[in-house]
């Protein structure tokens, strides 16, 4: 099953457990959001709303929140002497789909887990049992050289005095 949606001014087709870059979505990483904006539904009996589909709406949860690479704007008018240039990074949320909710359903699924660090563990074995215990010690960061000494101007030369021609 698919879905059109509206989310920030833009159409996305999705389906579920799809990673997508939208924006106009408010919250923290780790909630739900439930976009209610769905234009289509599709699959077996597809349904196409009048604007929007009553009663459907998408189940989401936010991962993270980013932005987009530079775009520059830069002005020139020519033998004007002006020139402007300005850069933006819009910003974006990264949202994962988690379910195509229809008949005015809430949403069962929650935040997926983030996996979790493997323990480390010594080469005897456990920890405790005969490995060494001490934590290994830094090496000292070396100092970077001290740079020569700049070298004093040399005198310039003094103008030349006369008409150029």
């Amino acid at each position: 099953m698919f879905a059109v949606i509206k989310a920030g001014g833009k159409q996305y087709r999705i389906v579920e457990d799809q990673v997508l870059r939208v924006e106009g979505v408010k919250g923290e990483p780790g909630t739900i959001v439930q976009l209610g904006d769905v234009i289509m539904l599709g699959g077996d009996t597809p349904q196409i709303g009048s604007p929007m589909v009553t009663g459907a709406s998408v189940a989401a949860e936010i991962v993270d929140h980013v932005r987009g690479g530079k775009v520059i704007a830069f002005k020139k008018r020519r033998r004007k002497n002006s020139r402007r240039k300005r850069g933006h990074r819009q910003d974006f949320v990264l949202i994962r789909i988690s379910e195509i909710l229809t008949n005015g359903a809430k949403p069962t699924k929650g935040p997926k887990p983030k996996p979790e660090a493997k323990a480390k563990t010594t080469e005897g074995g456990t920890e405790g049992e005969g490995g060494d215990d001490k934590p290994k010690a830094k090496k000292a960061a070396k100092k970077p050289a001290k740079k020569p000494a700049a070298k004093a101007k040399a005198k310039s030369k003094p103008a030349a005095k006369g008409k150029k021609k």
